[in-house]
Parts: C-alpha cells; sequence; structure tokens
C-alpha cells in the first residue's frame, strides 16, 4: 500500500490552500472599497443594502487581504522549493507563468501608448471635434510645455540602465556562488530603484501641467505613472530577493525567485527607453520646455 503512494512523475500536486479563495475575496473587497473610497474623495455617497461604504476603511482591509494573501502563497512557494518539489518541469512551468504575466503587462502598456499616440498623431482629427479644437491641431497642444527630456528624464534614464547592470551583475554572481557580489548587487539595484521613484516623484511634483488639465497630462502621466508603478513593484521584489539573499535561500542550481525579478526589472528597463524616447523627445518635440 505504500508503494501506491509513492511519486512516481515530475509533477507537483498542491495541498488543498486557502490562497485562492482568499485572493478573490480580497479583491472583491478592495474593487468596492476603492469605489467607495473615490466617492469618499469627491464627497458622494456610495451604499449597498443601506450601508455607506464611501469611506477609505473597506479599500484598506481589501489591501490587506491581499498583502497578506500575496506573502502567505509566495511563502508556501518557497517553502514548497525548498522541500525539493520544484522539479526541472515544475520549474519550467513557473518560468512560462512569470513570461506570461510579463506578455500581459505588456498589455497594459500597449493600452496607454495607443492613447498618447492617438491623440498625438492625430491631433486634429475631423471626428474628434473636441480634440481639435483644443489640441489646435497641433501636437504638444498650443500652450503646454513639455519637461527637458535632457534634465531628470535622462537622468533616470542613466539610472535604470545602471540599474540593468547591477541586477545582471548579482545574477552572474549568483550563478557562480558569489554570495557577497549577489548581496551587493541587489543592494545597489533596490537602492537605485528607489533613485528612481524619488526623481521621478520630483519631475511630476515641478511638472508645468496635470492630469486633469489636457489630453497630453492625461496620456502623460498614464504610461509614465503606470511604469512608476512597475518600478516601486519591482524594486520591492528585489528587495525580498535581497533577503532571502542574506538569509542564504538561493543555490547556483534553484533560485526562480531572483531569476524571476530579474526579469521583471529588465523588462521595465526596456518600457522606459521606449517611454523616454516615445513620450519626452518625440511626444514633446517643437513645444517650449518649462523651466525651473
Amino acid at each position: 500500500m505504500a508503494g501506491a503512494h509513492q511519486k512516481n512523475h515530475d509533477y507537483h500536486i498542491i495541498d488543498p490552500s486557502p490562497w485562492p479563495l482568499l485572493a478573490s475575496i480580497g479583491a472583491f473587497v478592495l474593487a468596492l472599497g476603492g469605489i467607495g473610497y473615490m466617492r469618499y474623495l469627491s464627497g458622494g455617497s456610495f451604499k449597498i443594502f443601506g450601508m455607506e461604504l464611501a469611506n477609505p476603511w473597506i479599500f484598506l482591509i481589501g489591501l490587506a487581504i491581499i498583502l497578506y494573501t500575496m506573502f502567505g502563497w509566495w511563502s508556501d512557494t518557497i517553502k514548497e522549493g525548498r522541500e525539493g518539489h520544484h522539479t526541472r518541469v515544475v520549474s519550467l512551468h513557473l518560468r512560462y507563468g512569470m513570461i506570461m504575466f510579463i506578455a500581459s503587462e505588456v498589455m497594459f502598456f500597449a493600452a496607454w501608448f495607443w492613447a498618447f499616440f492617438d491623440a498625438s498623431l492625430f491631433p486634429g482629427e475631423a471626428i474628434q471635434a473636441a480634440r481639435a479644437e483644443y489640441t489646435g491641431g497641433v501636437w504638444p497642444p498650443q500652450g503646454i510645455e513639455v519637461l527637458d527630456p535632457w534634465h531628470l528624464p535622462l537622468y533616470n534614464t542613466v539610472i535604470l540602465l545602471l540599474s540593468g547592470t547591477t541586477v545582471t551583475w548579482a545574477h552572474h554572481a549568483l550563478l557562480h556562488n558569489d554570495r557577497k557580489g549577489l548581496v551587493y548587487g541587489l543592494m545597489l539595484t533596490v537602492l537605485l530603484g528607489v533613485l528612481f521613484s524619488f526623481v521621478q516623484g520630483y519631475e511630476y511634483a515641478h511638472a508645468p501641467f496635470a492630469f486633469k488639465d489636457s489630453i497630453y497630462g492625461a496620456t502623460f502621466f498614464m504610461a509614465t505613472g503606470f511604469h512608476g508603478f512597475h518600478v516601486l513593484v519591482g524594486t520591492i521584489f528585489l528587495l525580498v530577493c535581497l533577503f532571502r539573499a542574506l538569509a542564504g535561500g538561493f543555490t547556483p542550481q534553484h533560485h526562480f525567485g531572483f531569476e524571476a525579478a530579474a526579469w521583471y526589472w529588465h523588462f521595465v528597463d526596456v518600457v522606459w527607453l521606449f517611454l523616454f524616447f516615445s513620450i519626452y523627445i518625440w511626444g514633446g518635440w517643437g513645444a517650449p520646455i518649462a523651466h525651473g
């Protein structure tokens, strides 16, 4: 009878887990809370079955559930890897999953870029009467002062390119079992990611246009802000990898957690290069540059 339960395949049949159900509940509460929070900020009301949901607390509760689920689920995945369940086949499927996740993120960015290029390539389109009236048929729209692409945007470009180098250094060090190089490379990458976020925050605070003022501001902040959010997520991802590296959690043979973080970070780098050339340089070409 004992032999009947012996594992004779390369797949991993996981134990019953509460995380999918808890994640669904958290996402539902987060969505309801997000709507209520926006109504709260606008001074409105949002009631369901007589319950007033226009407050920030439901949103925060949903966010807490999601964060707890992420921590618990990924902790279980790390534990499964340590117990030897991540066989060659399982590891390959984890890589497929990360590749599909990054592909889905590419589609997100495609939507924001589509909005930007539609507005910039056709600023005077006849069927978009309101757009043509606002832009004056030119891009950037009349009266818009743009950010100098050779100042803070170029600075952030150098930061991200350098961070791509340091994360590659960390990966190379891990493959050669150089624990010190791994830790130093991850530390530098995390610091560069934090620096990028601070520079972008400063840039936003001093931008000569706002999200709500124009189609230029809306498309600019959606594209660059969504990328900035990905930098924040990637920085946290790499920070977790740094903590795991300090605890001796990676080996040259088994380190997909770090590899996934590195893939994600390189994806963020590539998207920024496209943003820099298409939105900051080409998208602001010919418009007056804001100074100070």
